[in-house]
Order: C-alpha cells, then sequence, then structure tokens
C-alpha cells in the first residue's frame, strides 16, 4: 500500500491512534525528504491537539532515534550511562556528575545541548574552557571515553537528525509544549547514544520549563514509562528550581563554580545534595551493587571525581592544568561589581527565570538561536532562598562585559528578587520515578 503522510496527520487530527507502522514511515520520509516541513508541521500540531498514548509516544521515541546513527558501547569494560537535565538556572550539575560517576566504575559518553531561552546550556559551559573541543570525531570521543571514563561533547549531525529538524518545526508553529513531543526529542537522543541506563532531572519551579509540579510529574513519568518502553533502563527525580541550583549563573562562572566543587574549595549546599542524589540514582541504575551513596560520596571526597575531569579536559583538547589554574584559564569579565539588596529582611522569593533572562541580557545566552555566547558574563555569590540580607548587602555579583549590561541585568536581578519576613519552603527533591520492576 502506498504511503500517504496526509492520511497519518488526518488520522491524528481526528484523535485516533497510529500505528507504530505508520509513525515509523512518516518520520523516515521526514527524514528523506518524502514528507514535507509544512506536513511535519501539521503532524506535529495535531499531535499537541490530539497527544499521543505510551505506545504512540515508544513508537515515536524510536523512529526518531532510527533516523541516524545508533551508538555501541558494548566493547566497554563497565556499564554506559547518561544524565538528561530538563534545564534551569545555575544547573552545572553535569559537570560533577560525570566525573563522579566515571569514578566509580561507570562510563559516561555524555551527548549534550546548547542553552535555551532562559535556560543555561552544557555545552555553552564547556565551550568556555579554551582549546575544549565540544565537536570530536566519533574516535577521539570514544577514546576519551574509555581513557577518562567521560566525555561530555555536543549532538552530532548523524545522531536522531530527524529530532533536529522537527525541533526547530515546533519551535517556530508553537508546538513545543506538549509532553509527548518533548518525551521523543529528549529521549531519541539518548537512545541514540547507545545507553545503558539514564537517570532524569526533571525540574519544577519558577525557573523550570515545567513550574507545576503536577506538570513536572506529568513529563517525568513519560519519559521513566517511553525509555523503559524502548528498553532503557531509566529512572527520574524531581528537583526544585524555585532558586538557581548553583550560587553563579553563567557559562565561566558555572565552570568555575563546578572546579570549586570538585575540589572542595566551595559547595553549595543545594546543589550537592542534588548532584550526590543524581549520581546516586544513576550508579543505581548501572546495576552498582555496594553502597551507591557512599561511593559516589568516596568518589568526589578522595579527589579521584576531579582526576577524571582533568583527564576528559586535557583529552578533549583543554589545558592540562585546568583545574590547578581555572583562574587563569578563564578570563574574567571587564566589570564585576555587586547587586545590593534593596532593603531589610530575608529573600522571600526568587523569579529564577527572571535571573536566567537577566544572564541572556548580559549576553550568556542567546535570543536568536544564531546568536553567539559571551562565556565570561553571569551572576556569582547569588543569594539563596531564607537568605538574611540587610540594607545594601550583598544579593550577588554581576560579571558583565560593559555598563549598560551591567545596568540591565542589575535591574532584572533587582526585579527577580523579593525580600519579606519569611520564606516558603520548597522540598529540594520532589519526587522520584522509578522504573518498573521488570525493566
Amino acid at each position: 500500500m502506498t504511503f500517504l503522510p496526509q492520511e497519518v496527520i488526518a488520522k491524528k487530527r481526528d484523535g485516533d491512534i497510529l500505528t507504530a507502522g505508520e509513525i515509523s514511515a512518516f518520520i523516515k520520509g521526514f527524514a528523506e525528504g518524502t514528507v514535507s516541513h509544512a506536513q511535519a508541521a501539521a503532524f506535529a500540531m495535531a499531535v499537541y491537539f490530539r497527544d499521543m498514548n505510551l505506545l504512540e509516544r515508544v513508537a515515536l521515541t524510536e523512529a526518531m532515534r532510527d533516523s541516524g546513527t545508533v551508538l555501541d558501547w558494548s566493547d566497554l569494560p563497565g556499564p554506559a550511562v547518561d544524565k538528561h537535565s530538563t534545564g534551569g538556572v545555575g544547573d552545572n550539575v553535569s559537570l560533577m556528575l560525570a566525573p563522579i560517576l566515571a569514578a566509580c566504575g561507570v562510563y559516561v559518553p555524555m551527548i549534550s545541548g546548547r542553552g535555551l531561552g532562559h535556560t543555561g546550556g552544557t555545552l555553552d559551559k564547556f565551550e568556555s574552557i579554551p582549546g575544549y573541543q565540544t565537536a570530536p570525531d566519533n574516535a577521539l570521543f570514544r577514546k576519551v571515553v574509555k581513557e577518562a571514563g567521560c566525555a561530555i561533547i555536543g549532538q552530532t549531525a548523524d545522531l536522531a537528525p530527524a529530532d533536529k529538524i522537527l525541533y526547530a518545526i515546533r519551535d517556530v508553529t508553537a508546538t513545543v509544549e506538549n509532553i509527548s513531543l518533548i518525551t521523543a526529542s529528549i529521549l531519541s537522543k539518548k537512545l541514540a547514544a547507545g545507553l545503558s541506563a539514564l537517570i532524569l532531572d526533571v525540574k519544577t519551579g519558577s525557573g523550570a520549563f515545567m513550574p507545576t509540579l503536577e506538570r513536572s510529574r506529568a513529563l517525568a513519568e513519560s519519559l521513566v514509562e517511553v525509555a523503559n518502553g524502548a528498553g532503557l533502563k531509566t529512572g527520574a527525580l524531581i528537583t526544585d528550581m524555585n532558586e538557581p541550583l548553583a550560587s553563579a549563573a553563567g557559562n565561566a562562572l558555572e565552570v568555575r563554580n563546578a572546579v570549586d566543587f570538585l575540589t572542595g574549595k566551595k559547595q553549595d549546599a543545594r546543589l550537592k545534595e542534588v548532584t550526590l542524589a543524581l549520581s546516586t540514582a544513576a550508579l543505581e541504575l548501572s546495576g552498582f551493587s555496594g553502597d551507591a551513596r557512599n561511593a559516589v560520596e568516596t568518589a568526589l571526597s578522595s579527589g579521584k571525581a576531579t582526576e577524571h575531569f582533568s583527564r576528559m579536559v586535557a583529552l578533549l583538547g583543554g589545558p592540562s592544568d585546568f583545574v590547578e589554574r581555572v583562574d587563569v584559564h578563564l578570563a574574567p569579565a571587564p566589570i564585576v561589581r555587586d547587586i545590593l539588596a534593596p532593603g531589610e529582611g530575608v529573600v522571600s522569593a526568587i523569579d529564577t527565570r527572571g535571573v536566567g533572562m537577566g544572564v541572556v541580557a548580559l549576553g550568556g545566552g542567546r535570543r536568536m538561536p544564531t546568536d553567539s555566547i559571551d562565556h565570561a558574563v553571569g551572576f556569582s555569590d547569588l543569594a539563596g532562598l531564607g537568605e538574611r540580607v540587610g540594607m545594601n548587602s550583598r544579593l550577588g555579583t554581576v560579571h558583565a562585559r560593559d555598563e549598560n549590561t551591567a545596568n540591565e541585568a542589575e535591574r532584572r536581578l533587582l526585579a527577580a528578587y523579593a525580600i519579606g519576613e519569611k520564606a516558603p519552603s520548597h522540598p529540594l527533591i520532589a519526587g522520584r520515578t522509578d522504573p518498573p520492576k521488570e525493566a
């Protein structure tokens, strides 16, 4: 029977269930160019309004995975494990989690993305390191994973290419915010990475893509069900993003924060707990038989995680002494000044999205996908929820390229902070979704 993409679109438009074969043929045709961008946009809109059930979501995810290369890590002496975050502000967990897991004998071939909207991107953070190759060839990628235990790079063109094009179409057709499409987009890349296990960090709160706990839980459940349905052992934690996770927001500033964390010089309390919780969950998913929490804590405190981080940076072209001379290798912004509190009290609320947009206004994020990034700019020493401040005490420090952007960022940060008598209590880990027992 001749495949007609308009029949698939009409079927979903009318609320019917698509078969795996129909979904596969549609995505295959899209990847090969026999299904037009207009038809893909119509398909996305139909899914947006009619949604998909679990079997449809699994079929869509697998079809997008199969649109390109699927990696194979079966030659590694240990399991290949990865982590994905739905994005936030000051979320530099990947920079510590990958070497912590590597120090525990797990291999982490992490394929990361760039910043989107107010959220920071792991890839942008690593590009602040001089010489670091975020797009190595496959041979170097495999070499670094084997020798350092972890390699954090960007998505290659042949990894789930249908997702990259479909996402661009969704971005301009107001069809991004659909859980079925989000699930397939995230997981198609992770399935293509050839992993043994995956831990997901689904954010909730004022700086999250899904600001309500209900929506965050729905996304976490969809991701875990679909990933396990497609054969990838996956679990998720729902973590708080009602304030920046680290006390720094901005690419080089978050890298410096991560180095301080790994070396023990400074470890933000909330960041430490989320990092250790995700690392523990990932290690458990990998099949680790011992005390996973103790193993990740020891990997961090012993300095072994720092060694793996240094090795990864050097093997991917960065300075061999990056950790030891981080302040030399990460050039500071020309303007660094404190932003002072306008009154006395406690930090009672933070518009975390507003803080992220302050980084974008400084040039540390993108207004358009083609924008270049100023890696040096951002905020450091950010006050947290519940912190007591006095008149003219510091809410944060702005790092800027010029006075105009510094002034704009200061205005945005002050607008993002509320000073009152008390702060609400948000659970740092608001939920957990485990894989099915049989997974």
